[in-house]
């Protein structure tokens, strides 16, 4: 799972909940724009109710929280780092996913993948990363807030 998108390859990722990365830096960048804490702040691995969950439905619950807060999104910009497999035919599918969970226009959310030339551990296919940036107008609070 990817970006809220299944995609077809013999291995995946291990986490408490479905381990999306994409979803998970997605949130992370939009918690971060309004400096509410983290991901792991608000669906802790150490809490039951998050086991197996999906990361897309999590990401709109992210979403939910900054209106909350009175915060527009208005744009994100993502990189996923992967030697393997290849995420071109996806990306437009994850942009979707992604941007119905936001509540915004797919043009809002960017999606783009890299590869690091076999070098590290992503190289030798050891994992996947993902980077996300997220501009918001409005909103704000502290580390947590409620």
């Amino acid at each position: 799972m990817l970006g809220g998108v299944e995609i077809d390859y013999e291995r995946g990722l291990e986490g408490h909940s479905d381990a999306d990365v994409l979803c998970h830096a997605v949130a992370d960048a939009l918690l971060g724009a309004v400096a509410d804490g983290d991901i792991g702040c608000h669906f802790p691995d150490d809490n039951p109710k998050w086991r197996d969950a999906r990361s897309v439905e999590l990401l709109g619950t992210v979403a939910e929280r900054l209106r909350g807060k009175g915060a527009e999104i208005t744009n994100v910009d993502s990189t996923v780092i992967a030697e393997r497999p290849k995420l071109a035919p996806y990306v437009q599918a994850m942009r979707e996913a992604m941007a119905g969970q936001l509540g915004v226009d797919v043009d809002q959310v960017s999606v783009k993948a890299t590869t690091v030339e076999k070098l590290g551990a992503l190289g030798r296919e050891e994992g996947i990363a993902a980077l996300a940036v997220a501009t918001v107008r409005g909103g704000g609070g502290g580390p947590g807030s409620q």
